[in-house]
Order: structure tokens, then C-alpha cells, then sequence
């Protein structure tokens, strides 16, 4: 993979021309209103993407088409890929950045209401609306509903704990965390990005018998298999972290 595509760099040189803030530093930036997808959270879409074969991608909230383009630039040929965002204007310059792409859909409109007709879907990005303060966890359900077995969701726009500030309310109670908790049918983790200043969530939607029965522990929690091989760990004297190992052990 190139360190970053040539469409990539056409959208980036759109977002410019169109005013649309890159990150939270830009000028333009107004909290609430998103920014661009970070080159971190575009490369790992592309990973995912590229192995999407005969597959289609949803993305929810276009922007000017940052994002879409990461995705577009990695997938398959056989691949398509349709995005939707409610702001005309933004989702003008995608439309003329992906107008020559046969496989790339551009829509206007309500994301969530135009999206769940076409699915199922075989990767999900999930830029807008279910991880906003204001909602509860029921849009990100749906769009979990909307991935095949296997389906890939991707989040961004999420602080690490760590990189939150000593009094930040969200390190006693993160209701992004809490939503993504609460999804029976979704194996996931928090990725951090090479500057440890955001990262972004991913998941995998799980075969129907591997999902855990109704009032058993999330799939956020570790799994009592893993229980057993800790604890089996913990008797050998085999070491759970490079601390326990101490300088020099593997």
C-alpha cells in the first residue's frame, strides 16, 4: 500500500478547496461537526477493504469523501461501495470526486434510512450518528444488524483512555465504550493510532452460535476460555505481561 493513494489525495485537496477541517486543529473545525477521516483510521480501512472480494462497503457519513476514498482506492474491483451523508454540499464534492468510479455510490440524505435497504453489507464505516453524545446505542445495533456473519464495523472519532485528561468524565463513564459494550453479536477492540491521541473501534459481526446466550457476559468481556488459559498461565509461572516477564524475556 502506498503511504497514501492518489484519490486520497485529490479528496484531501478537495476537503481543502471546500473548507472542510482535516482534524481539530483546522480553523474551520466546529465541535459536533466532524472532521476528516485521520490518515491512521484511512489505512487501516484500507486493510480491511482490500480484502473485501466480491463484497460491498457501507460508509455512514461521507464528508467530502476522505474516507470513502481510502476505501475505494484499496477494495477489490469486483467491490462497491456506497456512502451516504445529510449535508448536501459535502456530499456534492464527493459525488464529482468519485463521478468516474462505476463501483463508488454517492447519496444524499439521511444515512441511516438510506443504507439498511441494501444490506447486507460485508464492511461498515460508521462515521456519523451512532456514536454522537445525544443518541443511545440503538442506531449502532441496527448497523451491526446490517453486516453479514463476518462483517466488518469501524468507528473512529474516539479518545484512548490514556490520552484523556487526569479529570475528563469519560474515564469514570464513556457511553461510546458503554454502546459497543452492550452488542451481543459483535467481537471488537479499540485500535489506538500510531499518534496515541485517537483510535477508533472495530468489530466483527459473529456467527449466530457463536454469540453469547441472552444475560451472559458481553463479548467485551474475556471469554471463560480465556479465563481457563490465564489462570493455567498463572499456575506454570508463564508470564500475562512484559512486566511479570521482567528485562529480557520474551
Amino acid at each position: 500500500m502506498t503511504e497514501t493513494w492518489p484519490l486520497v489525495q485529490q479528496a484531501i485537496a478537495a476537503a481543502r478547496a471546500a473548507g472542510f477541517p482535516l482534524d481539530r486543529s483546522h480553523a474551520g473545525y466546529v465541535p459536533g461537526r466532524g472532521t476528516a477521516s485521520l490518515p491512521g483510521v484511512g489505512k487501516f480501512l484500507a486493510v480491511l477493504a482490500a480484502g473485501c472480494n466480491g463484497g460491498r462497503i457501507a460508509e455512514f457519513g461521507t464528508g467530502v469523501g476522505i474516507g470513502t476514498a481510502w476505501l475505494a482506492s484499496a477494495m477489490p474491483a469486483d467491490c462497491t461501495l456506497v456512502t451516504a451523508d445529510i449535508d448536501p454540499a459535502r456530499a456534492a464534492v464527493a459525488a464529482e470526486l468519485f463521478a468516474a468510479d462505476a463501483r463508488v455510490q454517492v447519496l444524499t440524505g439521511d444515512a441511516q434510512a438510506l443504507l439498511a435497504p441494501l444490506a447486507p453489507f460485508d464492511l461498515i464505516f460508521s462515521d456519523c450518528g451512532a456514536l454522537a453524545p445525544e443518541l443511545s446505542g440503538s442506531e449502532l445495533a441496527d448497523r451491526v444488524g446490517m453486516l453479514r456473519s463476518g462483517g466488518q464495523i469501524v468507528a473512529d472519532d474516539v479518545t484512548p483512555v490514556l490520552a484523556l485528561a487526569a479529570d475528563s468524565p469519560f474515564r469514570l463513564r464513556d457511553r461510546k465504550r458503554e454502546q459497543w459494550s452492550a452488542q451481543p453479536g459483535l467481537a471488537w477492540t479499540e485500535v489506538v493510532l500510531p499518534d496515541l491521541a485517537n483510535s477508533l473501534f472495530a468489530g466483527t459481526a459473529l456467527a449466530a452460535a457463536s454469540r453469547p446466550r441472552p444475560g451472559a457476559a458481553s463479548t467485551a468481556a474475556v471469554p471463560p476460555l480465556v479465563q481457563q488459559a490465564m489462570a493455567v498461565a498463572g499456575e506454570q509461572g508463564f508470564p500475562l505481561t512484559r512486566q511479570q516477564a521482567g528485562p529480557g524475556r520474551p
